[in-house]
Order: structure tokens, then sequence, then C-alpha cells
């Protein structure tokens, strides 16, 4: 996913490069940093709080990736498999979440 990202935002114009741009590839980049760092935290209740930030980081994506549709930078053909692939990496980490509740 994060690699997808950085390619889909390679097609943003420059002048985007420390706003927009910058704030998609920090929160990609988040996700899994989250999870690790969670996991290596070794604590049920901190590893439940870094799922929770890397999945608020998977929702900021999808908006802003909406947004740079919205304001015809990018199209929805151009990001549609990267939204599915976040959609599914939401549900896992829901899903990681109630097991670790259980």
């Amino acid at each position: 996913m994060v690699a997808d990202v950085y390619k889909l935002t390679q097609n943003l114009p420059k002048d985007e490069l420390f706003a927009l741009t910058n704030q998609i590839r920090r929160a990609a980049i988040s996700v899994p940093s989250n999870i690790a760092e969670g996991y290596g935290r070794q604590s049920k209740k901190e590893y439940l709080q870094f799922l929770s930030v890397a999945n608020g980081s998977v929702c900021e994506i999808e908006t802003q990736l909406l947004l740079t549709v919205k304001i015809g930078y990018l199209s929805e053909e151009m990001i549609n498999d990267t939204l599915q692939t976040l959609s599914e990496i939401g549900k896992m980490l829901f899903s990681m979440k109630q097991k670790l509740n259980s």
C-alpha cells in the first residue's frame, strides 16, 4: 500500500510536494509503522492504541485520495485499487483489534 501511495502521489503537481503529497505519504508510512511499534511495545493495551492510530491513518489516506479526485489531480480509476487495498487493511485492523479484545 505504501508503495502504491508513493506511485500515486508522483502524479500530483510539484507545488503540492510539501502539502498534500507529503501529508498522504506520511499517513501511508504511519500505517505499518504504528502496527509494528504497537506490537513492539509488548502491551496489549498499547498495541490496541497503535492499531487505532493505524486505522485513523487509513481513513486519512482514503479522505485525501478522494480529495485529489475532487480537485482534479487524480482520477477515480487511478485511486480505485489503492482505495480497495485500504478498505482491506481497515478490515484487517478491525479484526486484529477484536481478537485482541476477546
